[in-house]
């Protein structure tokens, strides 16, 4: 006599299939969370406070030192962190914007990280004479928190820092974009700094 026996029903993956799902509700609203945040960073200017600006000296295309400590001594000092070469709206930038940093008695800092004789021959291009300082390595522009924007993990992108005479940071901005029109940055910083 055959004995017929019958598999008890497994129920242990129902259970199982419950957790997964339970795990797949609570991660997905954190998830997507998390992908707003990241895209609201990328969209949306990122703005701090700083404290006091680090020290620093640098040598401009053409060997000369130039120190913030010396910059600020006729005023306040723009610093000016760009991608550098082979962005040509990050030259363009320069010449954009002297005009207002003169009206305004500021003095303007370009930092580029790339070899002088390639930054050099890009000033040349777009006729360029204000002296753009040399950061090899990233040193000055990762002080200031400028370097690791908007995926360049080793050079600025397009960041701007106000340094008061007092050596205080009233205003820093990251752009996105590779040029910004004078008109626009100029507002920015004024609404900022309540000008």
């Amino acid at each position: 006599m055959s004995q017929s026996t019958t598999r008890p029903t497994s129920r242990r993956r129902r259970p199982a299939r419950r957790t997964t799902w339970r795990w797949v509700g609570f991660g997905a609203p954190v998830l997507f969370l998390a992908v707003l945040v990241a895209l609201s960073a990328m969209n949306e200017p990122v703005d701090e406070e700083l404290g006091v600006a680090p020290e620093f000296e640098l040598i401009t295309t053409t060997g000369t030192p130039v120190s913030l400590d010396d910059a600020l001594t006729t005023g306040d000092t723009l610093l000016y962190f760009s991608m550098g070469v082979g962005c040509d709206g990050c030259f363009a930038q320069i010449p954009e914007i002297e005009a207002t940093v003169a009206q305004r008695g500021l003095t303007l800092l370009p930092i580029m990280v790339d070899p002088a004789a390639l930054v050099a021959a890009e000033a040349a291009r777009f006729g360029i004479e204000t002296p753009i300082l040399l950061d090899p390595g990233a040193r000055v522009s990762s002080s200031y928190g400028m370097v690791g924007v908007y995926g360049h993990a080793d050079r600025p992108s397009h960041s701007f820092a106000l340094v008061r005479q007092d050596g205080s940071i009233g205003w820093v901005r990251h752009y996105a974009e590779m040029f910004v029109p004078a008109d626009a940055l100029f507002d920015e910083l004024d609404q900022a700094v309540g000008a």
